[in-house]
């Protein structure tokens, strides 16, 4: 079985397709972000021994929490921090600071704890959330302002350190970014109303060296920037995942479809229809009497 991958920006329904897949394949070794991972460290800190030893000291009262969500990877120590629930105050900032994105490593750093996880990562039969292109590029934009061809050429390098024969991605696209935004706007408050995900989205863009060099401040600032990187993952696709990759309507496809066309990928050859990116996406996803499908 393939390792299978689930990308889209935000509000496109990524959660929704995994619980989907899941269904029809409870087999799968389901990450999401949050959980360790063996590829993505989105939502988890990492740190050295000493640095380890220093929080399960500092966080004494938590202490067996905090080794109940602790992985050991060769040196280092990956906390699932968020899974971790407390009312200490200061924790979860405290943990925070050894995430990886946001700036926090340097760009040779990042890219060698990237490219490194996935050359180890040898394994099949797992359904990854957001460990391919959301938080890496959302970091290389907006913290290291790398141009678009500069995050092709990454993404080019990567790609080569991966078994494509082990590798699904699946992408949700959509040409309504603006009003899938605004619905998770209003989905994502707390039982007061306050709309707690769009203000730490927009604090995000805002308060990163791009939000900052391009004086961003609004919610039309962020559905630019996420037509800008749903553009550019879409290029991805196109010019180095290639066949590799299905591009499917957000929202609008067919879960059968996408049963069968799995079944397919992961058991016989079949033939493959090239298409634009600016084709076919909101149509059928398999034809099963031809076995062709809208795969990149």
């Amino acid at each position: 079985m393939k390792n299978m991958f689930v990308e889209g920006i935000q509000g496109s329904g990524k959660s929704t397709l995994i619980n989907n897949i899941v269904k029809f394949n409870p087999e799968l070794h389901v990450c999401r972000e949050g959980d360790y991972s063996p590829i993505e460290l989105a939502w988890c800190a990492l740190m050295s021994k000493k640095e380890y030893e220093d929080v399960l000291e500092k966080y004494n009262s938590i202490r067996d929490e905090i080794i109940k969500n602790t992985v050991r990877e060769q040196e280092n120590y990956i906390i699932t921090y968020t899974k971790i629930i407390t009312d200490i105050p200061g924790f979860y900032k405290d943990l925070e600071n050894y995430e990886v994105y946001n700036g926090r490593k340097t760009l040779a750093e990042l890219k060698e704890i990237i490219v490194t996880r996935f050359k180890n990562f040898t394994n099949t039969g797992y359904l990854f959330e957001c460990s391919f292109f959301q938080n890496v590029i959302e970091d290389l934009i907006l913290f290291h302002m790398l141009s678009d061809e500069e995050i092709i050429e990454f993404y080019r390098n990567l790609f080569r350190c991966i078994d494509a024969k082990k590798f699904i991605l699946f992408y949700l696209y959509s040409d309504k970014l603006e009003e899938n935004i605004k619905i998770i706007q209003k989905e994502r408050c707390d039982e007061n109303g306050n709309e707690l995900w769009y203000q730490m989205m927009l604090e995000y863009l805002v308060n990163s060296p791009y939000g900052r060099k391009h004086e961003c401040s609004a919610f039309e600032d962020m559905i630019s920037h996420f037509k800008h990187r749903q553009e550019l993952e879409l290029r991805i696709v196109k010019e180095i995942i290639g066949k590799n990759a299905v591009i499917l309507p957000a929202k609008e496809y067919d879960v059968n479809q996408i049963r069968t066309l799995i079944g397919f990928h992961n058991k016989i050859s079949y033939n493959i229809r090239h298409m634009n990116l600016g084709d076919g996406v909101r149509g059928s996803l398999l034809d099963t009497n031809n076995c062709k499908g809208n795969i990149m």
